[in-house]
């Protein structure tokens, strides 16, 4: 049998770092990269006495979470204590939400190769962080910084059937989340990761296989690079007649395989009880309906107003919309810019390559980038003199169109001046030039670029080229 008598059957729990100013049930910061255990209180710690008390900024941002995908929203949930002993959960349970989650019934639209595809969501609920264990020199150390900070956990059905699919999913919930401001999605920070459950079966079977759980992949490349692994250990099992155990897995990154981390004989029991310190949480209908009119435009919304507005190849569009800073950018360079079309260029296949770190962040002001993309469009410079430019701005401000016009950067299309560049050039190239006339035309590339080279690279491309072949034909 082969990979194509198969199907896999993915879903996932993406947990998501909510964007509040202090955790879930105390006062204490939520601030990324503090010294270890400088962040926490009784609360954190799970002392005994200490009393929760909720943070209604966190129902807020995943009630919102939840109407950007399509969830009902309930007026009424509650919380409860999720019992499992670990050590980073000081309390021994973690106060989660079970029964009754605050959204359910959701979905998210996946735009893939064949078409749109609906991705369903069963819940999303609102949960505590645990601390983080530190392994080093043999001993495990524990900051309880991140206890407490608040989470929702986003479970989707089990509507996936590809890594690749898998992570354009999570991308374009990525993009939800952080254009809504839920989160502010630095998978690098474990501010957005997940776990996910992959199992396989063969094509046209409805019952489920035994599935196997990946935990906390914090990166695209990573979820689709052990989903497609665990795909295929999965069905060489099969294959052998040893079938696949329900298990719990990591993602080795050097090695490109998951790894076992424990056995799971059943399906794991909580043993959920309703937390008693804490009341229900409830929403009115007007406060549901105020966060939904607080909802942003979306990426694919967004996508389809800038190929609307300014002309932009689909592809790019979405591209630009995928991070929120990214788009916001382009929009400010455009608006000042003549030739928007330009600036996505120029964005997308100049300028990101001099950007550094995860988030989007431009050593380059949008009014200097429409500046280069104005240069460009009406001619005055060409497409490598741009590129020179833009280096410099990297490196430091300055006008472009003023360093231009005193450092006699424009573009030369004086005929008169590119004819005896040209001239030039094919009688110090006479092997080249023979190579064209008898059919070689790669030889004319070549010609070409020896006169850019003379003219610094500020030739009139198409003028050159045409006044190139012009006097080729007449040497004859």
């Amino acid at each position: 049998m082969s990979r194509s008598d198969f199907e896999a059957v993915i879903g996932l729990e993406v947990h998501a770092e909510l964007r509040t100013k202090t955790k879930i049930f105390c006062s204490c910061p939520t601030d990324f990269g503090a010294e270890p255990n400088t962040q926490c209180c009784p609360i954190c710690m799970g002392l005994p006495g200490s009393m929760p008390s909720l943070n209604r900024r966190v129902v807020e941002l995943a009630a919102m979470a939840g109407l950007a995908l399509h969830c009902t929203v309930s007026p009424i949930s509650r919380t409860d204590r999720k019992q499992y002993f670990y050590p980073d959960l000081p309390k021994a349970y973690q106060i989660s939400q079970g029964e009754v989650p605050l959204c359910r019934n959701g979905y998210l639209v996946l735009k893939t190769a064949e078409g749109e595809r609906r991705i369903g969501i069963s819940r999303i609920h609102i949960e505590e962080d645990a601390g983080k264990l530190m392994h080093e020199n043999g001993k495990t150390l524990i900051d309880y910084n991140r206890s407490g900070v608040p989470l929702i956990e986003i479970v989707s059905e089990p509507h996936l059937r590809s890594g690749r699919e898998a992570a354009d999913y999570l991308r374009t919930l990525r993009a939800i989340l952080v254009s809504c401001g839920v989160t502010d999605g630095k998978m690098q920070e474990g501010s957005l990761r997940c776990d996910v459950n992959v199992s396989v079966r063969p094509v046209g079977m409805k019952t489920f296989g035994v599935r196997t759980e990946i935990k906390n992949l914090n990166s695209f490349t990573f979820v689709e690079k052990a989903i497609e692994y665990e795909i295929a250990r999965q069905i060489a099992l099969i294959e052998r007649g040893e079938g696949v155990r329900m298990e719990t897995r990591r993602y080795d990154a050097v090695s490109g395989e998951t790894v076992l981390m424990r056995r799971k004989e059943q399906a794991e029991d909580y043993r959920f009880i309703v937390e008693p310190d804490l009341p229900p949480i409830l929403l009115t209908e007007t406060e549901i309906e105020a966060l939904r009119q607080c909802l942003p435009e979306f990426p694919d919304a967004r996508a389809a107003r800038l190929v609307r507005e300014y002309g932009l190849a689909e592809k790019d569009a979405r591209t630009l919309c995928q991070d929120v800073a990214l788009g916001n950018y382009f929009e400010a360079a455009a608006k000042s810019c003549a030739y928007p079309r330009l600036v996505s260029n120029l964005l997308l296949s100049e300028l990101l390559r001099h950007c550094d770190g995860a988030e989007f962040v431009s050593p380059v002001s949008a009014d200097r980038l429409a500046a280069l993309a104005d240069l460009m469009g009406e001619g005055t410079v060409n497409s490598a003199t741009v590129k020179k430019l833009l280096l410099r701005l990297c490196e430091g401000d300055f006008d472009p169109r003023l360093v231009v016009e005193q450092e006699d950067l424009g573009q030369i299309r004086d005929k008169a001046k590119l004819r005896t560049v040209a001239l030039e050039v094919i009688a110090e190239n006479p092997r080249a030039v023979a190579d064209y006339r008898n059919g070689k035309n790669a030889a004319l590339r070549s010609l070409q670029g020896r006169l850019m080279a003379k003219t610094g690279g500020r030739a009139e491309p198409i003028l050159s080229e045409k006044i190139m072949k012009e006097l080729l034909k007449e040497e004859v």
